[in-house]
């Protein structure tokens, strides 16, 4: 849920002409969005950790010198269609790494700026229509 949608949210819970029924369906509405938001969430828990622990197996394999240590990586790609075919730009998928690492870097040392002064309220967009 956008930022916009939260403040159009509070300017409707606010409005002194709001229904007890809209407000009911407001509720649900918010109530069905959280449950999909933690299906979501746990999905991508799960696979973050079969990611980790297949890196961490081919870490551990690496330092016994097995004879094939990306196995587990390579196996879980593959489940998920993320194998790199053949031809494909090997190059393109070491800069995108790259890409990625730095932008990752740059997030982690940038401590966000609180605005000072007022805080300004946009509503901008439509992608949740309350009730009137």
């Amino acid at each position: 849920m956008t930022r916009s949608e939260f403040d159009d949210i509070r300017a409707f819970l606010a409005d002194g002409a709001t229904h007890a029924g809209d407000l009911l369906r407001v509720a649900r509405t918010l109530i069905d969005d959280l449950e999909h938001a933690r299906m979501r969430e746990a999905v991508l828990r799960t696979h973050y950790l079969r990611l980790l622990t297949a890196a961490r197996a081919s870490v551990a394999a690496e330092s016994v010198a097995a004879s094939d240590p990306l196995a587990f990586i390579k196996h879980e790609l593959a489940e998920r269609g993320q194998l790199p075919e053949d031809g494909e730009a090997v190059q393109r998928i070491l800069a995108d790494a790259g890409t990625a690492a730095a932008l990752l870097a740059a997030m982690e040392g940038a401590t966000p700026k609180r605005p000072s002064g007022m805080r300004l309220r946009r509503c901008v967009g439509t992608g949740r229509r309350l009730p009137r």
